[in-house]
């Protein structure tokens, strides 16, 4: 970093190397307004940047860090596996211990492959599926997100609607051809043409909605019988919704699963894996190719399993409660400063809908976003130094690093920015009626 960067001096040079200045669209503040910050640093719950700024971070990572960042158990593991070799494209005992690990806390997961990304794993599963089963149709649902390979952007929630996309450019109708789009927390119709229903079995990529009582296990019973295979994507509930992820959360069995985020401990590492009898239909066991120079790395399975070894019992039950915590305060002081507001809370995994009634889909959550209040929150909270994602679509992700003084200052944040977004409302339609419509003082408008 050169002496004397901003944020606005490094998304300026950004912008003219890089496609809208960030290497993933959500970085670009395009939903919420103004220049996004460059981390400098980052420790625990916080992250620090090019300018000094400190902010308390809820993104963390976007899930991946759920001890919080630099946590000095990972960065030793990172450092020694570093200090070893960074990749070899030949095999390790890394790997061997990562997949081990990952078999033995989800109940059903006999065989693993590892990747690069949560895209990678998405993809990856879906040929497999499609290979096990010699069927070419896949289903999905409204708003959940599976990574960006084309086949599974249809109706892609988070950083596609974040982008205000629909869809993708570039993406043939014959790449589509295939993928059948429900709407999410209704089972569909699943013929014998399906090769695998696709799913989040907690949707946290439109805010966060909770799969409705029956929903998984009704997937589950369609699957059967029509012969497809039932794919959970938890990338991001795997791990953090407890050992054994949503599907030990909701007793409800997938064929496969995808993982990421939790289990490469903040480095690129991804995951799919399943049933025996379907997974041995990669190669080189099996016709269904997939392949990676850096899949299995050394330092992002180091990495993963030093995470993995702090998630004990112990450790949920403080993350679970922490984010009770926070549920429970973001609700009362927004909704006593007077804005309607839904706070979804599943185990360790919040959202934010500036709405008068909870959110049960992507139509339903796409409404609750259209008044624009998210913007305006997420601005004045930034104003504060506490750092929600930069996209209305995206969970809330507290992580061990967070204690009871951060939820309080949360909260208190939290209430003086519903305030203010309350009072540019009321300033907004006395301007409209003949009023002054005058800012108050160092009131930073989105």
């Amino acid at each position: 970093m050169s002496a004397g960067d901003t944020n606005d001096s490094l998304f300026d040079r950004a912008c003219r190397v890089m496609p809208g200045g960030v290497s993933s669209p959500v970085r670009a503040f395009g939903a919420v307004g103004g220049t996004p910050y460059f981390v400098a640093r980052a420790e625990g719950a916080h992250v620090w940047d090019v300018e000094g700024r400190r902010y308390l971070d809820y993104v963390q990572s976007y899930g991946a860090s759920i001890l919080g960042h630099a946590h000095p158990r990972v960065v030793e593991a990172v450092r020694a596996a570093a200090g070893r070799g960074t990749t070899y494209g030949a095999p390790t005992e890394g790997e061997v211990l990562l997949g081990e690990e990952l078999a033995l806390r989800v109940e059903g997961l006999e065989m693993v492959r590892l990747v690069s990304s949560g895209t990678e794993a998405a993809m990856s599963a879906v040929r497999l599926a499609r290979g096990a089963t010699g069927r070419s149709r896949i289903v999905k649902f409204a708003g959940c997100y599976h990574g960006h390979s084309d086949g599974l952007l249809a109706a892609g929630g988070s950083g596609v609607a974040d982008a205000g996309l629909a869809d993708s450019a570039g993406v043939t109708a014959g790449a589509v051809a295939d993928t059948v789009v429900a709407p999410y927390n209704r089972v569909p119709e699943v013929g014998d043409d399906v090769a695998a229903v696709v799913v989040e079995p907690v949707a946290a990529n439109m805010g966060l909605v909770a799969p409705a009582e029956g929903f998984l296990a009704g997937l589950r019973q369609a699957c059967d019988r029509a012969g497809a295979l039932l794919c959970f994507d938890e990338v991001i509930t795997g791990f953090r919704l407890g050992p054994g992820g949503a599907s030990q959360r909701f007793g409800v069995r997938p064929d496969l699963w995808c993982f990421g985020k939790v289990i490469g401990g903040g480095l690129p590492l991804g995951a799919f894996g399943g049933r025996r009898d379907v997974m041995e239909h990669l190669a080189p066991l099996g016709p269904v190719y997939q392949a990676g120079t850096l899949s299995g790395n050394p330092v992002a399975t180091a990495a993963g399993l030093a995470v993995l070894a702090e998630l004990d019992a112990g450790a949920y039950t403080m993350l679970d409660g922490r984010a009770a915590e926070l549920a429970a305060a973001l609700s009362e002081v927004i909704t006593g400063a007077g804005l309607a507001v839904q706070v979804p809370r599943v185990g360790p995994l919040l959202g934010l809908f500036f709405s008068s009634s909870p959110v049960c889909d992507h139509d339903e959550a796409r409404a609750a976003v259209a008044n624009g209040r998210y913007r305006r929150f997420f601005r004045a909270m930034l104003d504060r130094g506490v750092a929600l994602a930069p996209g209305p679509y995206e969970a809330i992700f507290p992580s061990l690093a967070h204690g009871r003084d951060d939820i309080e200052r949360t909260a208190d944040a939290a209430a003086a920015a519903a305030r203010e977004v309350l009072g540019h409302e009321v300033e907004g339609r006395a301007g409209a009626s003949g009023g002054t419509g005058v800012d108050r003082p160092g009131r930073v408008r989105a």
